[in-house]
Parts: structure tokens; C-alpha cells; sequence
């Protein structure tokens, strides 16, 4: 090179350093340390010795007293294609190679079942009650006996099994009936969060201790167990605009063989790519779920097709627990931290043969019309509260013919249909420019309270989700598989509530009806962070709902009791980050 292009080349780094500064995207001085020293510029070098060791020493104990340990593991394994500490995917030296989910077994964590009754306690559905050492229970979930899936010694349950806690604990008059969902996160990624926030790795198998949904006893009522995600079958031939459903003779067929996969979450398996439908020397191809077939299964109790929303593989629409639930008396929320109607939240309440009809599927929560219920609406449900704001979009193919030109999750008309101003059901809350966004939304939940209305609240950034906040909080993500980091403004954060914030003011609407409630909270960015395998975002995603599931537990104790509450914590189905190092992820500056 050049000395002119080597000049070039400096100034070219110490301007980044300069405009990162300017710009105020670094707030922590082991970020502009990083930068100083990755950019190293001559003019630096010819600083006086004793002056230069000087700063060098300063940066030094500024990162270690500020480090952002996990930013930099993520940005470096990155950049590099690989990391000590671990990967995503079946090859070692491959950091990016797998995106998405996996058929690994889910952790679960109830509370207020132990001891509860028949069906809520988890002992009528693990051991010898798992439905996988029953090739009866296996026909009836499978609609046939899936190879090498029938294990006489199963002490994991199925997730189907999550509508039968919930509908056997409305039947035993469980006041209220809770259903946390971290959306894609598996054992391998709580432990990698619990290493962050405790600093330490303190446990390789089990419940694992760090986060409240951990180490929380709910007075001494508290079960864990495992369960089996895999789907009726991987798709199905779906028409939106007539929602028809046509089997797919290419799709793969579900089930989970144990001695490939692992007796338990924590376990290596045998074939790795096994887990995610790749050909392995068993042969066997065998479906990992999408989040639509999953929280179907959790809901409405049936094993269905990729893509699903509450329809099963014969094109019928099935009963959720919240219908069930909502014809008793109970109130029904539906709280996320992502787009309103995507799959998750969805699948608590609508209908549809495809997962991606997002206009149709809000529909179908706010009591309106829809494609799947054109002549009578669905009833609605109480408290809906996610993310969607500003993603608009003129076409959207997924949506079908009757797809209208504007927000990609809610039209104008709905909005206008469903506002109370206009003498709708709902009073809404929604995302404004210098309106602090959880002051806002608990208004208008008081509002809701006060004028006996429902409450939809409507916010998110670009990309269609709440912010993250990384492990450390800050705010601030690094680059993941997409090679490009999320940027907020200061109204990003501003104008946008947490998901413990808006379950807060979920539950203030949802507790004043004598009868009780059934209420969905899903942490949805932890599996948008894990399929851009950033495990920075995954950590704060883990985080943020963690926190909502302490603003449940609050609640209960002050309001409530464990004695006439349910709440299961899961997740929907795993992705494949793979943790060969884990005493890596300590910061060595704490």
C-alpha cells in the first residue's frame, strides 16, 4: 500500500471514530476504546510514549469497568464466521450456518399446578402418562404411529398436552389462566442468558437458576418438565382468498425419535442435522414446526400443518381455549412484542389456513370481519397489545386478493371500525410522535377501565417489533446473520412501552371482571433475535420477558393466589444455537 493510501485509509478509520462520537451511537467508553484501538491512526503513534501507555491504560480499565463482553463476542463471531464459544447449526466452525427452528425439545415451567387436580398437574401428561409411551396416544396426535417415536421410558410430554393443562384448569374453575410464551427459546438459549446476566455458568442440565421464571417457587406449586414440538406435517397446499387446505405429498410427516435427538433439552444429539429435517445415516426425515402449527397445538389442543392458524389438516377451524374460555365469562387478552397477528398471538384466537393473511388475522381479534369469517365476526378479544406500527407496505402476496394497500398488520377501516371514538369496542392506544409510549397506553387502559371498553394498543419500530435491549440493556444491537445492526432513535425508545409494561396494563383491564381471565404474553423477539443468530438481541429479548412474567407473579401475589391462578412459561419450539464453550460467554471484566 502506498503512503497515500495508508493516509487515506487512517484518517478514512479515525473519521469513523469521530463521526461514532458526533453521532452519539457509542455510549459506553469500552465501545469508543474498541474503536481506538481497532482504528489505530499514524498521527497516534507519534504521541509521546509515556502519554500513549496513559491512554491505553485508561481505555483499558474503562472497558473492563464497562465492558459489553457479549456484543463483542457476537460482532467478532460474526465478522469471523466462527467462535470458540459455540455456533448455530451442526458445524463447529460455521457461526452462521442455520437460521431457523429445529425439533429439539422445550423446556416448560408451570406454576400453581403442583398438586392442583386431575390434569393441571404435569404428572397426568410426563412419565407414564407421556402420550409417547402410547402408540394409541401417538395415532390419535399423528394420525399414525410416526417411526421410532413410540419410547415406552418418555418423561417428556407433548405439546398438545398445553391445551389440556389450560382446558383442565378451566374446568376445575382456575380463576385465571396464564400462557407465557418465549417464541423460539430453547434450554441451549436460556442458559446462554442466564451465563449473561449471572456472569457465570451455573448449571448444565435441568430447570436452571437466573431468570424469576427460574427461581420462582409460586408457593412451593412450581413443576418443570420437557415436551415434544413437531408437527402433524412440515406444509400443506393452502389457498387464502377460498381457505382451502390440500395435503402436500412432498411436506415430511412429524415425530421425534430420542435416541437421535435426546431423552432430555439439555442432551447432544447423535445426528444433529436430524433436528432439522437434513438426511442423516438413520434415514429418518422427520418435521420441526413453524410458530403457527405450534401455538395452534398449545391452544387448540391438535398436532396440524406448517402455517397453520387454528385449522386443522382437513381445513377445519378448531375451538382455542380463549373461545372456550371467553363463553364461560372469562375476559381474554393477547399481549406480544411482536407484529399483533403474527403467528403466536394469532393462534391464541383466529382462524386461518395461512399464517402470513396478517390484515384477516387482526381482523379476527378485534371482532371484525375477515376472510375466514366473512358474514359473522369472531367476538373479539378484550386486551390485544403487540408491535406493527409503521410497516407499511403496497402489496403483500401472502395476503391474498383482499390484502388493502397501507399497514401490513391493520387497515384503516379496521382501526377506524374498532376505535371507541367512533363507537367501536376498543379504546386505542397507538404509537405518536413525543408521546411517552407506557404512560400512554396505561391512560388509555385506565380509560378502558373507567368507560367499561376493551383496550388495542398498537406500537413497535421499523422491522415491526419493540426494540431491543440487548444484555446489557442498552439498547444498542450488533450486527447478526444479516450483517446489518438495528438502530433506535430516542423516540424509538421513548414512544414505545416493554412487554412487562404492556402486560401490566393488560392485566388492569383483564382483573376487573369477577369471573377471571385467560391471558397470552408472548416475548416474540427471542426467536426473531435467534433466526438472525444474534445472540446479543436473544439475551435482552430473554430478558424483557422475563420481566413480564415477573409483572404476572406480582400481580397474582397482590391480586391473586396460586390456589385460583395457572400460568405455564414455554416456548413454542427451539432453534439450534450450540453452546461448545459456554464459560466463554462470562465477561472477564466483571
Amino acid at each position: 500500500m502506498t503512503p497515500s493510501k495508508q493516509k487515506l485509509e487512517s484518517s478514512q478509520k479515525l473519521n469513523t471514530v469521530h463521526v461514532h462520537l458526533v453521532e452519539g451511537s457509542l455510549t459506553s467508553p469500552a465501545k469508543i476504546g474498541r474503536l481506538l484501538l481497532l482504528h489505530r491512526h499514524p498521527v497516534l503513534l507519534r504521541i509521546e510514549m509515556r502519554f500513549l501507555f496513559s491512554l491505553v491504560l485508561s481505555v483499558f480499565l474503562f472497558s473492563s469497568l464497562f465492558a459489553d463482553h457479549i456484543f463483542d463476542l457476537q460482532t467478532q463471531a460474526v465478522q469471523d464466521g466462527k467462535a470458540r464459544f459455540g455456533h448455530w447449526g451442526w458445524e463447529p466452525e460455521t457461526y452462521l450456518l442455520w437460521g431457523t427452528h429445529s425439533n429439539r425439545l422445550i423446556p416448560v415451567y408451570t406454576f400453581g399446578t403442583l398438586d392442583a387436580g386431575v390434569g393441571v398437574d404435569l404428572s397426568y401428561y410426563t412419565g407414564v402418562n407421556s402420550p409417547y409411551g402410547s402408540a394409541g396416544k401417538l395415532q390419535a396426535l399423528y394420525g399414525q404411529v410416526p417411526k421410532r417415536t413410540f419410547n415406552p421410558d418418555a418423561a417428556y410430554m407433548d405439546q398438545t398436552n398445553i391445551f389440556d393443562l389450560q382446558l383442565a384448569a378451566l374446568k376445575a374453575g382456575k380463576k385465571n389462566i396464564i400462557l407465557v410464551v418465549f417464541d423460539g427459546m430453547d434450554w441451549q438459549t436460556t442458559q446462554a442468558a442466564s451465563i449473561s446476566k449471572l456472569n457465570r455458568v451455573t448449571y448444565t442440565s435441568g430447570r436452571g437458576t437466573g431468570f424469576h421464571f427460574q427461581d420462582y417457587k409460586a408457593n412451593g406449586t412450581t413443576q418443570f418438565a420437557s415436551m415434544v414440538t413437531s408437527p402433524y406435517t412440515s406444509a400443506a397446499k393452502v389457498n387464502v382468498d377460498d381457505q382451502s387446505v390440500q395435503e402436500d405429498p412432498e411436506a415430511h410427516r412429524g415425530g421425534y425419535v430420542f435416541e437421535i435427538a435426546g431423552s432430555a433439552p439439555w442432551e447432544r444429539p447423535a445426528q444433529p442435522e436430524y433436528l432439522v429435517t437434513k438426511k442423516t445415516e438413520s434415514g429418518l426425515l422427520q418435521a420441526y414446526t413453524d410458530s403457527a402449527s405450534s401455538a395452534t397445538s398449545m391452544t387448540a389442543g391438535i398436532k396440524t400443518y406448517n402455517a397453520s392458524i387454528n385449522i386443522n389438516p382437513n381445513a377445519g377451524q378448531v375451538t382455542t381455549i380463549a373461545h372456550l374460555a371467553q363463553k364461560q365469562g372469562y375476559r381474554i387478552g393477547v399481549v406480544t412484542s411482536v407484529p399483533v397477528s403474527h403467528a403466536t398471538p394469532a393462534g391464541a384466537y383466529a382462524h386461518n389456513v395461512k399464517r402470513h393473511d396478517y390484515q384477516d388475522l387482526t381482523n379476527d381479534l378485534l371482532g371484525v370481519k375477515s376472510i375466514s369469517h366473512p358474514k359473522q365476526p369472531l367476538s373479539g378479544v378484550d386486551v390485544l397489545l403487540g408491535a406493527g406500527f409503521g410497516e407499511v407496505r403496497a402489496k403483500d402476496s401472502g395476503q391474498g386478493k383482499n390484502f388493502v394497500e397501507g399497514n401490513a398488520y391493520l387497515t384503516t377501516e379496521t382501526l377506524q371500525k374498532v376505535n371507541v371514538r367512533n363507537g367501536g369496542q376498543y379504546v386505542v392506544a397507538i404509537r405518536q410522535d413525543g408521546v411517552n409510549g407506557t404512560e400512554q397506553l396505561m391512560s388509555k387502559a385506565l380509560e378502558a377501565v373507567d368507560s367499561k371498553k376493551r383496550l388495542f394498543g398498537f406500537f413497535g419500530v421499523k422491522g415491526g417489533h419493540l426494540p431491543y435491549q440487548t444484555a446489557d440493556g442498552d439498547y444498542q444491537p450488533p450486527i447478526g446473520r444479516k450483517k446489518v445492526a438495528e438502530k433506535y432513535s430516542k423516540s424509538d425508545i421513548k414512544e414505545n412501552p416493554t412487554l412487562g409494561e404492556m402486560t401490566s396494563a393488560a392485566l388492569t383491564v383483564l382483573e376487573r371482571n369477577d369471573k377471571g381471565f385467560w391471558l397470552m404474553v408472548e416475548a416474540g423477539d427471542v426467536d426473531w433475535a435467534n433466526h438472525d443468530n444474534n445472540l446479543d438481541n436473544s439475551i435482552g429479548a430473554v430478558m424483557s420477558g422475563d420481566a413480564a412474567v415477573k409483572t404476572v407473579t406480582d400481580w397474582v401475589e397482590k391480586h391473586s393466589s396460586w390456589d385460583e391462578t395457572v400460568m405455564i412459561v414455554t416456548a413454542d419450539h427451539g432453534h439450534f444455537l450450540v453452546l461448545e464453550k459456554p464459560e466463554l460467554l462470562v465477561s472477564p471484566g466483571k
